[in-house]
């Protein structure tokens, strides 16, 4: 009885040998995106592939993966050649991958992450780079296509919020292979025509269809323009390169012209506002001075200007008197001093003792102390109180 119940090992020997005997399973083509990515120690790879629906179990073994021209990671895109088996150890099937490529997005998303890190590297993501946007621009240009929702939304949206904005369009291509230099171009000339805001942009799209947006040549544009620059490719969740060097980025065309002006009715409310405030803040100010006039006008030295004065004089009164005084003490003790000066000097006065007999003896202008210092014969000076008398030496004693 028991004899009916398989194992659940023989089933699944069993379903794998219903795999690998289908013609079909054997050489298979697939794409898809990498997920839980695991790289083993000893060179095997194992991932899953999905899609936006479905996943699949994928390995892919050493003498395989060696011949890759990449290295695989999470989000990647690819294209795998391999067959289709069974693990019986897990009850499960799986690819088992024998080649490997980046499809044309895989590709692209490289060529991108290695600008970027070129870009960044060079500082052109840097913050302090960035211009800011005028709040209150008067002239803004629009580098995106001619025709088309872009134009239309930005266009529009300005006129609605901003409309005494001046708008200058720079058309140029901004899908297919000569897009990239003709954007580039058109932002090149745009530093010509004094703007205040430049707009740089396209509506949405596939990868391909932005690509544009991240070639060299318009991400160095836009780090090169005077002008501050608003990025507008219309893809909200991912960024393009031009998203990162601009001085500011929009999810969409139209987000960029609202952040690029203003709603004109609130600038109006604003400077109703501030009118408000101003002629409170006059106000307020006259009352203040008002005040403070009255209570100037109201302090004693206004309403009785001479007591400022009186009291000035009084003291420059008792400053005369002190002076005044020691000017006169002064003059006395000076006196005082030059009358004992002068005393003390008629004293010392030679003529003052000559008044009483006493003479000055010269001979050739000196004065005679002792007799050794005269010869017979000498002339000699006799100065007396009053006169003077020459006398001859006869004899001496």
């Amino acid at each position: 009885m028991n004899n009916k119940y398989l194992t659940i090992s023989r089933l699944n020997e069993y379903i794998k040998m219903r795999i690998d005997s289908d013609a079909n399973l054997k050489k298979v083509f697939l794409k898809g995106e990498i997920s839980n990515f695991k790289n083993h120690t000893r060179g095997h790879l194992y991932f899953t592939l999905k899609d936006d629906e479905s996943r699949l179990s994928a390995v892919m073994f050493s003498s395989s993966a060696q011949n890759l021209k990449f290295t695989p990671e999470d989000g990647m895109n690819v294209l795998v050649e391999g067959r289709i088996s069974c693990y019986p150890a897990q009850g499960t099937y799986q690819i088992y991958v024998e080649k490997m490529e980046m499809d044309g997005l895989g590709n692209l998303y490289l060529e991108y992450e290695k600008l970027k890190k070129k870009l960044s590297e060079e500082g052109l993501f840097d913050e302090s780079h960035k211009k800011p946007i005028p709040k209150y621009p008067k002239k803004i240009g629009i580098v995106t296509a001619s025709t088309g929702a872009a134009i239309k939304d930005i266009l529009s949206t300005i006129k609605r919020r901003y409309p005494i904005c001046e708008t200058i369009l720079f058309p140029a291509l901004v899908q297919g292979s000569g897009a990239a230099p003709d954007v580039a171009k058109q932002i090149d000339k745009a530093q010509e025509f004094d703007l205040d805001v430049l707009i740089v942009g396209r509506g949405g799209g596939s990868i391909e269809d932005l690509w544009a947006f991240n070639e060299e040549i318009v991400a160095r544009a836009i780090y090169n323009s005077n002008v501050p620059v608003i990025s507008a490719v219309g893809h909200e969740i991912d960024f393009t390169i031009a998203d990162y060097v601009a001085d500011l980025r929009a999810p969409t065309p139209t987000g960029a012209a609202e952040m690029a002006v203003p709603v004109l009715s609130d600038v109006k409310n604003n400077i109703d506002n501030y009118k408000i405030r101003l002629r409170e803040n006059i106000i307020k100010t006259l009352k203040q001075s008002e005040l403070r006039l009255e209570k100037i006008k109201d302090s004693f030295i206004l309403s009785n200007p001479l007591a400022m004065y009186e009291v000035k004089e009084q003291k420059l009164n008792n400053y005369v008197t002190v002076l005044n005084k020691y000017i006169n003490e002064l003059l006395i003790n000076k006196k005082h001093l030059l009358k004992l000066d002068l005393n003390s000097l008629k004293l010392l006065n030679p003529v003052n003792i000559m008044e009483k007999g006493y003479s000055l003896v010269k001979v050739d202008g000196k004065i005679i102390k002792e007799s050794s210092n005269v010869n017979l014969g000498d002339k000699i000076d006799i100065k007396l109180y009053k006169g003077e008398v020459v006398a001859e030496v006869k004899e001496i004693k």
